[in-house]
This record gives structure tokens, C-alpha cells and sequence, in this order.
């Protein structure tokens, strides 16, 4: 069986995670979208174990919670009158937890924004680390009862509730929000450090995955077509973003940070793990042979 080389292989998925478009991904690397789109599917599989793994017994003193809109094959107010449109079109929203010194994505989590997600969500990160933990969320209400239901009184948890003034009038309306006049600290439980009650760190880390996933950006017409597809990328971009690229201000992955990591790892060192645990693919034309035999 024909298998792309490593070399075209890292490229490929050196573009997906710095913001390039599959067809562009096709045309640059000569290859067709099915091959962009299948080693998309197989990377976003094996980042999600990787993920899973590595990312156990993370020491950190401050978590920053936060979630990112996006949105599957029409926009919830498009779905109703979209053609054809899946089960699962509509908003998505990945929801992110970062620790505030090593810059580490702890835990991720890609769906809907209810109380239901955001329990699952709670229950993850909370299984990913090793101490009790200084953690700020936004005002959304369901993390009330996720966190109480995750952490119980082992945590010191605020909410920052941002304050909004009035919505801009005419055509901005549409595309600029409320101007945003202040925001309230508010404990929830424990004893948290009001110093340090921000969600700036992981809000900042959002942007960067708007501007490194071509399926985030605003405005364009490059937006997820298939919910898997999301999920995959979500997973390949938390890998890059932990253990392969280097934060500008640490100088190091957020990873070696965090010290779950002793080397910065680079894509060929991801594809060669994803080649070591692949299944050895076997000859065109087994599957006819054994059916007709």
C-alpha cells in the first residue's frame, strides 16, 4: 500500500496547525483534500490519546477556565433552513482549562456549552491534577454546580464576572460587542487570591486558536463542515501548542514548563509515534481476495 512520506506527512500537519486551509494544504503538498482530510483524522486520534496520557498529574497553583465559539456547518440560527445539514451542525464550543504559570492546556473539552458539558469537563480537569488548585472561571452558571460537583470544597474557585455597557448602534452592531465597563470578583468557594482572579491567560490562549486554526477564524467562509473533523483538529492543535511549539515568553513548551516533559518534541518526533502504534497496512486487493475466497 502507497504511504506518503514522513517529510510530506510533517508538513501537512505543520499546516493544519499554523492556520492553513485543507485545500490549500492539497495544493501546496500536492495531494488530494482526502488525503489532507484522512491523516487529519488519524493525527486528531492519536493526539487525543497522547493527550490523555501525557497529561496526567500536573502540578499547578492557578487554573484559568474558559470556552471559544465556533460553529459546524451553519450557525445555530442558519440550521433550521441549512440543506442537508448533520445532527450535529451549529455552535460548538471548546472549552479549555490552562494553567496560569506554565501556560499548559490542561484540559480541553469540544461540544455545547450546557450544564451537562460543563460537568464532564470539570471532572476531567479535576482528574489531571495532583493538588488543590486556585481556580477562576467567567460567569457562566453552569461551572456552579460542575465545579462543586468535581472538586467538592478542595478548591479555591472565583468567578469573574465581566460587566457590559450598551451594545453599539448601527451596522458595527453586528459584528462588535457590548464595550465591556468592568468586571466583579466573586468567591465561590475556599479562599482564593483576589490578585489573582483573571481569565486573561486563557482567554489569550483562545486567540491563538483562532489565529492557528483556519476553522475558528470569523468572518470567512472556513468553518468546520464536519463535527469529527472539529474534534480531531481541537486535538492535534493541544498537542502542537503543549509539547511542540515554543512560548514566546517561556522560552520553552508549555510542557517542559510543566515539567511533564523533558525535550521539546518537534512534528516529525509525533509522526514517527504515530507511525510506531499505527497497524501495518497490508497489500491492495487482501480484502477482495479474502471475500471471494
Amino acid at each position: 500500500m502507497n504511504k506518503l512520506p514522513l517529510k510530506t506527512r510533517v508538513q501537512i500537519l505543520n499546516m493544519l496547525c499554523e492556520g492553513s486551509s485543507m485545500r490549500s494544504i492539497s495544493r501546496v503538498c500536492d495531494v488530494s483534500i482526502n488525503t489532507v482530510s484522512k491523516l487529519l483524522v488519524d493525527a486528531g486520534k492519536f493526539a487525543a490519546t497522547f493527550h490523555d496520557e501525557k497529561v496526567r498529574g500536573v502540578t499547578a497553583s492557578r487554573i484559568q477556565c474558559d470556552e471559544i465559539w465556533s460553529f459546524t456547518y451553519a450557525k445555530a440560527k442558519n440550521v433550521r433552513t441549512a440543506k442537508s445539514a448533520p445532527e450535529e451542525a451549529g455552535d460548538t464550543w471548546t472549552w479549555t482549562a490552562l494553567d496560569a504559570d506554565s501556560k499548559l492546556i490542561v484540559s480541553y473539552l469540544v461540544g455545547g456549552r450546557d450544564s451537562e458539558y460543563a460537568m464532564a469537563f470539570m471532572d476531567d480537569l479535576r482528574d489531571r491534577l495532583a493538588n488543590r488548585v486556585q481556580l477562576t472561571t467567567d460567569g457562566h452558571r453552569a461551572y456552579l454546580e460542575a465545579v462543586e460537583g468535581a472538586f467538592g470544597a478542595d478548591v479555591d474557585y472565583a468567578m469573574l464576572v465581566k460587566l457590559y455597557g450598551k451594545a453599539p448602534e448601527g451596522p458595527q452592531r453586528r459584528y462588535s460587542p457590548a464595550e465591556c465597563i468592568g468586571a466583579r470578583k466573586d468567591r465561590i468557594e475556599g479562599d482564593p487570591d483576589i490578585a489573582h482572579v483573571s481569565t486573561s491567560y486563557v482567554e489569550r490562549q483562545n486567540l491563538t486558536m483562532r489565529m492557528q486554526m483556519r476553522r475558528f477564524t470569523r468572518l470567512t467562509n472556513a468553518f468546520s463542515k464536519k463535527f469529527e473533523n472539529h474534534m480531531h483538529m481541537v486535538s492535534l492543535y493541544t498537542v502542537w501548542y503543549n509539547f511542540i511549539r515554543i512560548h514566546k515568553t517561556l522560552k520553552m513548551s508549555p510542557a517542559m514548563a510543566a515539567g511533564i516533559s523533558d525535550t521539546l518534541w518537534s512534528m516529525t518526533d509525533f509522526a514517527e509515534a504515530m507511525d510506531a502504534v499505527a497497524p501495518r497496512p497490508g497489500p491492495r486487493g487482501a480484502y477482495k481476495r479474502r471475500y471471494y475466497t
